[in-house]
């Protein structure tokens, strides 16, 4: 098996990742990365996930694969958008779904997109990236008026994609991978991802 380390210290997302990767691209294992987190400076999703991926493969010697991602909400001109794990200040789902469905309170219009740019970093034989890619995956829906459902992680309770009658949190987890931001930017990664098995 060829390791290739998952540069996140968000358990949820790990086991969401490991299950797409499972699937498409055997022969690769991810690890856990268990060091420091970098500063997340980047503009956007995708400078921000090079900069963990470039982090986590530095700090390894390992391959590595990193995301970033959240939810724009059309209403907010695009917030929380990057932000949206720091959303509230506190980097409490709870608290950061507080903070939307009140900045949302009388507004029809609750369009919104989760994006995902999924980076993946492989370390030259001087430490510094040999080759970086990025891919990205959208998913298209709307913000509901309150929770729904218990499963996922952020601020899937409170998230319908488009065609569904259920939030992202009442989805299981294979319904979910189907659909999701994260699951189409793995996908299109993946491929990259299986060439390090050979």
């Amino acid at each position: 098996m060829t390791r290739v380390v998952l540069a996140t210290h968000n358990q949820g997302k790990v086991a969401e990742l490991r299950s797409i990767l499972a699937e498409t691209a055997p022969g690769v294992e991810l690890v856990a990365y268990d060091g420091p987190e970098p500063v997340e400076d980047g503009t956007t999703f995708a400078a921000n996930a090079l900069i963990k991926a470039r982090a986590a493969a530095a700090h390894t010697g390992l391959a590595a694969l990193a995301d970033d991602s959240g939810i724009s909400v059309d209403a907010l001109d695009g917030a929380p958008g990057i932000h949206s794990a720091r959303y509230a200040g506190t980097r409490d789902d709870d608290d950061n779904i507080d903070l939307l469905l009140r900045s949302l309170e009388g507004v029809d219009d609750r369009s919104a997109r989760f994006t995902c740019a999924a980076a993946l970093v492989v370390p030259g034989p001087d430490g510094g990236p040999a080759s970086e890619h990025v891919e990205h995956g959208e998913w298209h829906g709307v913000v509901l008026e309150r929770r729904t459902g218990t499963g996922g992680h952020g601020y899937d309770p409170v998230f319908r994609g488009d065609g569904d009658d259920r939030s992202s949190a009442e989805l299981s987890p294979a319904e979910k991978n189907a659909r999701s931001h994260r699951s189409r930017a793995f996908r299109a990664i993946a491929p990259l991802v299986a060439e390090l098995a050979g």
